[in-house]
């Protein structure tokens, strides 16, 4: 199946077009109120209206808004015209149950972060090259900022890879998808950011990663080296510490700072 119009680049428009696929995804739609991000052409949309209890699908571009409206008269389907990111203050996300979405792959980190923010189980087809770096663990090539973030906010579970030639047009990568189950953790602005300033000097031992970042800290040089004295994991390269590690240390440096 070719698309039938000249996809947005802009949008990161490749649509999924393998039905088996779709009904992969949408196996874990039953009974539940879903939101679908992105519907496009709708080949998951079909499945999820045949599964889930109500299905709110969010399609920014207005040609796929018009078709989806005429194509896909169920009443279990709310169809919303507009940017997710700008609807969806006023959409019922408490009466969401499961996000189920083929992201375009330019909205991949936003949407892990709203997830983490709203606490929503997912159940995403995404690029696989980001799903290796969400999953990778400490002292790993892949292992990164967003390996952190989304360990400290989900438990996943890498379901099974899909293969670039299942979506038209065909993207450059192949793509993946993955299960997110809400750890329910709360995770401050401060501790967040503390996390990405040391994951920027991730190959360096921790208190030389914390005086390279005396700036960030709003502290002196020398009142950084004082500080990255106390912490109890000093000597060890950031990027060989797990997620855990990492947050605990954004705990001790925070309160460090406070009691100097």
């Amino acid at each position: 199946m070719e698309p039938l119009f000249s996809p947005n680049k802009k949008l990161g428009q490749n649509f999924l077009v393998n039905r088996r696929v779709a009904v992969a995804e949408a196996m874990h739609a039953y009974g539940k109120a879903v939101l679908e991000i992105g519907p496009g052409y709708g080949i998951l949309t079909e499945e999820l209206v045949k599964r889930a209890k109500h299905v709110i699908a969010v399609e920014k571009d207005h040609f796929l808004y018009s078709l989806l409206s005429t194509k896909l008269r169920k009443k279990n389907l709310e169809l919303i015209e507009g940017d997710f990111f700008k609807v969806e203050g006023n959409l019922k996300t408490d009466d969401i149950d499961i996000v189920i979405s083929n992201i375009p792959y330019n909205l991949s980190s936003k949407v892990i972060e709203w997830l983490a923010s709203n606490q929503k189980e997912a159940l995403l087809c995404m690029q696989k090259e980001f799903i290796e770096h969400m999953l990778a663990v400490s002292d790993s090539k892949k292992y990164s900022k967003l390996s952190v973030y989304a360990q400290l906010s989900f438990s996943m579970t890498k379901l099974m890879d899909v293969p670039k030639g299942n979506f038209r047009p065909m993207p450059k990568v192949d793509s993946a998808l993955i299960y997110l189950k809400p750890k329910k953790r709360e995770i401050s602005k401060d501790e967040l950011l503390i996390i990405g300033m040391l994951m920027q000097h991730k190959k360096k031992e921790l208190k030389n990663a914390i005086v390279d970042s005396a700036k960030q800290l709003a502290l002196s040089k020398e009142e950084a080296a004082k500080l990255a004295s106390m912490l109890a994991n000093k000597e060890k390269r950031v990027f060989k510490m797990g997620p855990d590690e990492l947050l605990s240390t954004a705990n001790e440096i925070l309160k460090l700072r406070k009691s100097s």
